[in-house]
């Protein structure tokens, strides 16, 4: 993750407010979706070692 830098002339305010349940749950449901998701992705095997067989 990379830091993203402010400007000078512009300033950001946060406003936390509490999630809604609905939100929360939209939420969830695609963190599960996404750690599914990269479980099925098999890994590349790029990088390792495997001698020509002749």
């Amino acid at each position: 993750m990379k830091l993203i830098r402010e400007p000078l002339d512009i300033d950001f305010f946060v406003d936390p407010r509490p999630l809604s349940e609905k939100e929360k749950k939209m939420i969830s449901d695609f963190i599960k979706a996404d750690k599914e998701k990269r479980k099925r992705i098999k890994p590349s095997k790029k990088g390792r070692f495997t001698p020509n067989r002749v």
